[in-house]
């Protein structure tokens, strides 16, 4: 915050004239990619059915109300293969996550030159394509049906877990695993006595928060064949039957208030 003197008088500024000008410069070049971008969005933009959106909405609204509610006879069963999914996916993902974990960490991995970086690679792999994506090449290679859509779930948990789960391995207290080396411990040894307690309450949380957000992602993964609740949905929307279809919204969104509610009840338990 220079000062500057006219006379006897100060004269204040926030910042240095050529600071100021980047600062400008950088919001000109900012409004002048996103006007460029917005032409790209208008181009390719149909605008007639975006005004006459609120009127499409307003009709297809009025044709939901009341759901169908003698439809919920067929959703339990979906219902069910749903939660399945989330928490096979789940499980196995943890599986698969947890010696990732051990390798990506700086602290524990056998290699930084070699091991890490291959592991790191999976994490970044698992997190980059969304459960979607995964259920359409998985449908694709072993057909539609539920195991597509719990495989889907795992390997796009892989890279959440075992992200959150090497970072807290290397946040662990070292002098713990200092004192159990000290003893003559073999590596096993200092691994389950000196790293695994420490970072037992995180893997816990971790695990039941990534379940929680399964449970969200496996209600759309019959949309594209991977079975569960999405395929009454998709099938429904395929009938225009909005009764059904604000049932099964409401279904899927009473699951997930339900899954909220027991995922923090249980991190709450472990913290």
């Amino acid at each position: 915050m220079p000062v500057t003197k006219a006379g006897e008088a100060k004269l204040w500024q926030r910042r240095e004239t050529g600071k100021q000008l980047s600062i400008w410069a950088g919001w000109l070049i900012g409004t002048a990619i996103f006007v460029y971008c917005w032409g790209i969005i208008s181009e390719g933009t149909n605008w007639a059915f975006f005004f006459d959106a609120p009127r499409v909405a307003g009709d297809i609204g009025s044709r939901a109300v009341p759901p169908r509610w003698a439809y919920m006879e067929k959703l339990w069963v979906p219902l069910w293969d749903t939660i399945n999914i989330a928490t096979l996916g789940t499980l196995l993902a943890i599986v698969m996550a947890v010696p990732v974990a051990f390798l990506a960490a700086r602290n524990t991995t056998p290699s930084r030159l070699l091991v890490r970086p291959i592991a790191l690679l999976i994490i970044v792999s698992s997190r980059s394509i969304n459960s979607l994506i995964w259920a359409l090449l998985l449908v694709a290679i072993i057909g539609p049906g539920l195991f597509a859509g719990t495989i889907a779930i795992a390997l796009r948990s892989i890279g959440f877990i075992a992200k959150l789960l090497y970072e807290a391995i290397e946040e662990i207290d070292e002098k713990q695993v200092e004192a159990i080396t000290a003893t003559g411990a073999k590596r096993t040894q200092v691994l389950a006595y000196g790293i695994v307690p420490q970072i037992l309450p995180a893997f816990a949380g971790i695990s039941v928060f990534r379940w929680d957000i399964n449970i969200r992602e496996s209600t759309v993964l019959g949309l594209v064949g991977a079975g569960g609740i999405g395929l009454q949905l998709q099938s429904s929307l395929n009938l225009l039957a909005w009764p059904q279809v604000s049932l099964i919204l409401l279904t899927i969104l009473g699951t997930v208030l339900v899954s909220e509610w027991v995922s923090a009840k249980i991190r709450h338990a472990i913290m």
